[in-house]
């Protein structure tokens, strides 16, 4: 699964139960309406060292715009990632 084109990295932000106050940026992700792009993170489990392809999302709070990656590790178990900085 990482091993095809150019492999964009993220950087794992934590885990959390779903609706659980969980900042990205400062920005508290289950206050706001996430917005799917087109993109997806290759990311790994930090504890399990599974293997996961989460949508990347936007949240535009009317004052900044933060981006991150996120997805369900189990039920209502999320992980959350950033963009690598180059």
């Amino acid at each position: 699964m990482f091993g095809h084109l150019m492999i964009k990295r993220w950087k794992h932000l934590g885990v959390c139960l779903d609706g659980q106050p969980f900042r990205v940026d400062g920005v508290n992700v289950w206050k706001h309406d996430w917005t799917r792009t087109d993109e997806k993170a290759e990311v790994k489990d930090p504890r399990y060292h599974q293997d996961f392809v989460f949508d990347v999302w936007t949240i535009d709070t009317g004052k900044k715009t933060v981006e991150f990656a996120a997805g369900e590790f189990s039920n209502c178990i999320w992980g959350f990632y950033t963009r690598e900085k180059d």
